[in-house]
C-alpha cells in the first residue's frame, strides 16, 4: 500500500490527479480516512480545491464528499476491468450532476471549456467530474486504474508500456496476491 501522504508512487497528469488524490483520501487496509472528521479535514481539501479557504464542512457536505468519492472509485475499478457501477454507486454522481450548475467558456485563444458556476462543495466535485470527462476525451482516463487487491484498491495512473499495470505497488500487492494465488494452487 503507498504511503497515504500526497505523495504518489504513481501519479496522474494534471488535473486528473486531484481525482486521484481525492479517491485516494481513503486507505482502506490501515482505514484511514481524510473524510472521517470535518475539522481536520477542511485544509486539506482547501488545498486540492475542494473547498474555499476558510470554509466550514457540514456534516451534509462529508456525506456528499464520501459518496461522491466511492463513486469515482467505482468508476475507476470499472475502468480496470472490474464490474460496471451498480446504479447505488452512480446515484451521488447523478445527484451532483443534477444539482450543481456548469457552464461554457471560451478563452482569449477560442479554447472551450466546461467549468462549475459556484464555489460550493458540490460545485467543486462537479469539477472533478469535468476533469473526469476532460480524461475521457484525451485517453488519459484509461491509465487511471484501481489496485486489483480488493483489499486496498488504492487509485494509480499506468504508464506501464502495454497499459497493462494491475497493483498499485508490485512489491506489497502484486507479492502477497501472486503468493495467496500461488499457495492455494498447491493446495489443489
Amino acid at each position: 500500500m503507498p504511503d497515504y501522504g500526497d505523495d504518489e508512487a504513481k501519479p496522474a497528469p494534471e488535473p486528473l490527479r486531484r481525482v486521484q488524490a481525492f479517491i485516494n483520501t481513503l486507505d482502506r487496509e490501515s482505514a484511514r480516512d481524510r473524510l472521517a472528521d470535518a475539522a481536520g479535514n477542511a485544509q486539506w481539501l482547501a488545498r486540492h480545491g475542494l473547498l474555499p479557504a476558510g470554509a466550514v464542512l457540514t456534516d451534509a457536505d462529508l456525506d456528499t464528499l464520501v459518496a461522491v468519492r466511492e463513486g469515482l472509485r467505482a468508476l475507476v475499478i470499472h475502468n480496470s476491468g472490474g464490474p460496471a457501477p451498480d446504479a447505488r454507486a452512480l446515484e451521488p454522481l447523478h445527484r451532483l450532476t443534477a444539482s450543481a450548475p456548469a457552464r461554457v467558456e471560451v478563452g482569449g485563444a477560442g479554447d472551450v471549456r466546461v467549468a462549475p458556476v459556484g464555489s460550493s462543495v458540490s460545485d467543486r466535485l462537479l469539477g472533478l467530474l469535468l476533469a473526469v470527462k476532460d480524461a475521457q476525451c484525451d485517453g488519459s482516463w484509461a491509465h487511471l486504474k484501481a489496485c486489483a487487491n480488493e483489499d486496498c484498491r488504492w487509485v494509480f495512473y499506468d504508464r506501464s508500456r502495454n497499459h497493462g499495470g494491475t497493483w498499485c505497488d508490485m512489491a506489497t500487492c502484486g507479492n502477497k496476491l501472486k503468493n495467496r494465488d500461488f499457495r492455494a494452487r498447491r493446495r489443489s
